[in-house]
């Protein structure tokens, strides 16, 4: 008998409920990285790049932060580059964004939503990441790492708004592409 037409196991099925909820968590931290560059660069008024150095600040000194936040005030630039922050803020945003795809993968998978329902999902469930990074996941990080009071205290810096507002888009990018990968599989 061909194991072709066998239904996949329930292993199966969360493990790849898994890899594709962190790649569309990938997919999902970009799209809402873009919004967060949007908002430094506009309203905000702190930098294009600044929640990049913002992000890499877990691990580097806030310095480069700092100094974008300084320009864009100032009225200098608006768009201060220093590559080593930005790639590996970049990459710390990815890496916690794919994490919370995983969980939100399986979670789907395990649950069985389908439809807008999955896409409403992910949209509350960018909400709870927002409660979960804010008031637990960046003070744990800044505390383990050493980090300061740009990490325990980020969602008040970006501000709660548009920081609520970011982690929304990430629900609803990470829904919409979890979507369009179960309609490909059928």
């Amino acid at each position: 008998m061909s194991t072709d037409t066998q239904a996949p196991t329930t292993g199966t099925r969360i493990a790849r409920a898994a890899l594709i909820g962190a790649v569309a968590g990938v997919i999902a931290s970009l799209m809402m990285a873009a919004y967060a560059m949007i908002a430094a660069a506009t309203y905000q008024g702190s930098g294009f790049f600044t929640p990049l150095y913002h992000i890499a600040s877990v691990f580097i000194s806030p310095a480069d932060m700092m100094f974008s936040m300084k320009s864009a005030t100032m009225g200098d630039s608006n768009f201060e580059f220093f590559a080593g922050p930005a790639l590996l803020g970049a990459l710390i945003h990815m890496m916690v964004g794919a994490m919370y795809g995983v969980g939100f993968g399986v979670l789907a998978s395990l649950t069985r939503i389908r439809g807008m329902a999955l896409v409403a999902a992910a949209i509350v469930w960018g909400g709870l990441v927002f409660v979960v990074s804010s008031f637990v996941g960046l003070p744990l990080a800044a505390a383990i790492f050493n980090s300061g009071d740009q990490i325990t205290n980020m969602a008040v810096l970006v501000g709660y708004g548009t920081f609520f507002v970011e982690h929304l888009i990430f629900g609803l990018f990470l829904g919409l592409i979890l979507l369009m990968g179960a309609k490909r599989a059928h």
